[in-house]
């Protein structure tokens, strides 16, 4: 039986020099054009290089094409707040007639220095955050109580009519329990090789 798959491409939104928003649609039109089925960013919030905020730059896509999913690999989801990263993906939801992906990890420690967030209980604070983004996007109001993560009665203005995906990325067989446990679907850190080496270590 033959099996079709979709390939993905980046998006280019990091660079050593500064990129352009011509070029970004250019790239996202013609990638559309070739039939992949998705276009990727990453979030590099705190970066040497020149690099564009991962819902702006394929809010950006989303606006030049019809088809094409776009999703971020990854949001460092326990250094942000989940209302707000709620609002930026339930909004390109909705502009992209519900294209997003949000892939979501764990980051690493000067990611959690950076925004002056603690490092300690990470894995929680993530699992708390996912359980908040996706009551933001289901509830109309919004309540979740967890130890570190709390909404009170939120409403959304920007709640999407079908909640986008959520992946969860990294390679190490606790990140694939998580993936197995909580997730849509998963992203690699590394390729085939992370996966060898997570079944060999779990």
């Amino acid at each position: 039986m033959a099996h079709a798959s979709a390939f993905g491409v980046a998006l280019p939104h990091r660079a050593v020099d500064r990129l352009s928003g011509e070029l970004l649609a250019r790239y996202a039109v013609r990638a559309e054009e070739l039939g992949f089925g998705d276009l990727w960013v990453t979030e590099n919030v705190v970066d040497r290089n020149f690099c564009l905020a991962p819902a702006l730059a394929l809010g950006h896509a989303a606006a030049v094409t019809e088809r094409i999913r776009l999703g971020v690999a990854v949001v460092v989801l326990p250094v942000h707040h989940p209302i707000d990263v709620a609002d930026a993906f339930g909004t390109l939801q909705n502009l992209s007639g519900g294209r997003a992906i949000l892939g979501v990890g764990l980051g690493r420690p000067h990611h959690y220095e950076a925004f002056g967030v603690p490092v300690e209980r990470r894995v929680t604070r993530f699992a708390e955050s996912v359980r908040a983004v996706r009551a933001l996007w289901r509830d109309p109001v919004a309540d979740f109580r967890g130890e570190l993560v709390e909404l009170d009665g939120i409403a959304l203005s920007s709640r999407p009519a079908a909640p986008p995906p959520i992946w969860f990325g990294g390679g190490t067989a606790a990140a694939l329990r998580r993936v197995a446990r909580s997730a849509d679907g998963w992203i690699g850190s590394g390729g085939g090789e992370s996966v060898a080496r997570s079944a060999a270590t779990s």
